[in-house]
């Protein structure tokens, strides 16, 4: 399980080395094999173990060619989609049309989201949680029940 916020350094290659405690767990799960692909709701890339992948890629692969709403989501997330291996230095190559869709450039922060990363340049990241928080704070989101029902 992948949690927290890291603020790294892509080199001048475009690796992103990928922080020292979660290397382990991506060996024994996945041998280091991981695929990186874009988010269709925000300017960042989802990096996911290749057994999370398989399972995302099954539900797309479910998807009707004929709906334009289904068929627009495979396009974006399986054309994007890149197959990447950590190396022993735990540094995974982000390709660059993946580097220019979600901005990324020196300073970047990988988030943990349970199954996957996040990969934003910093700044974006900075102002989405700006953004969240203001909403929170102002109480404008919508009141599902799972949210109310979720307490800290």
């Amino acid at each position: 399980m992948f949690r927290g916020a890291n603020a790294i350094n892509l080199d001048n290659k475009g690796r992103l080395t990928i922080p020292t405690r979660y290397r382990q767990s991506l060996m024994d799960d996945c041998q280091g094999q991981l695929v990186c692909t874009v988010d269709n709701r925000q300017a960042c890339l989802l990096l996911y173990p290749l057994p999370e992948w398989e399972e995302i890629e099954l539900k797309l692969s479910k998807f009707s060619t004929m709906n334009p709403d289904e068929r627009r989501i495979q396009r974006l997330l399986i054309g994007y989609a890149t197959e990447v291996d950590m190396d022993k230095s735990g540094r995974v190559l982000v390709a660059p049309t993946l580097r220019q869709y979600a901005g990324l450039e020196k300073e970047i922060m990988l988030v943990g989201q349970r199954n996957r990363f996040e990969i934003w340049q910093e700044d974006t990241w900075n102002a989405q949680v700006a953004e969240d928080l203001s909403v929170e704070k102002a109480g404008q989101y919508e009141q599902t029940e799972r949210l109310q029902d979720f307490s800290l």
